[in-house]
């Protein structure tokens, strides 16, 4: 049994690296994790749920509770649409005994990293080469052609922020990457 020290992992990448994938991945191998779940402005896809996926909120919303301090993190990812962390989750989650973890855009995991130091673990992920991004956002088929290109445009972008997380993986061959995250993490949980 995994002895658990309130750890925060972040899981950090640009749109379409898959970091969705490994944290769904690490959310089955280890039942020490409860799963941070993001607000946002954006409308929900046809597959998401409020409060499974995201907190869906009205924009007065978010700005209200970003006024009130509510948020840990928060950023502007497109433009008119917000994303954020609300302190009141992660709170949640560690009353419970419960490691969050987190699938964030990379702006909100260095946010994130900063505010908790060394308690928290920042973990980015990162594709074998930029091309694949706009290869697995096109598969995705949940977003239209503008869309799909703002999101890529904005991932190259992204590819810079690695150095700023303590790990890197590269995720080409998703089992592979699964493993060494796996790895990755075990080495931060104790044993007895």
């Amino acid at each position: 049994m995994v002895q658990v020290h309130s750890k925060i992992f972040i899981i950090s990448a640009p749109s379409g690296a898959g970091k969705t994938t490994l944290v769904k991945a690490m959310m089955e191998r280890f039942d020490c994790f409860a799963f941070s779940i993001s607000a946002t402005t954006r409308g929900p896809r046809s597959y998401e749920q409020d409060g499974v996926h995201y907190h869906f909120l009205e924009l007065e919303d978010f700005k209200q509770r970003r006024e009130n301090g509510e948020f840990l993190e928060w950023e502007e990812v497109y433009p008119g649409k917000f994303y954020g962390t609300l302190r009141t989750e992660v709170d949640n989650i560690l009353a419970q005994g419960k490691c969050p973890i987190f699938d964030v855009d990379v702006v909100g995991g260095v946010n994130i990293k900063q505010e908790y130091g060394s308690r928290a673990v920042s973990i980015f992920i990162q594709p074998p080469h930029a091309e694949v991004l706009l290869e697995r956002l096109k598969s995705r088929a949940s977003e239209d052609s503008t869309a799909i290109h703002e999101r890529y445009s904005k991932a190259k972008k992204e590819l810079a922020f690695a150095s700023k997380f303590d790990h890197v993986i590269v995720n080409d061959v998703l089992e592979v990457a699964i493993d060494e995250m796996q790895t990755l993490i075990q080495s931060y949980l104790r044993t007895p």
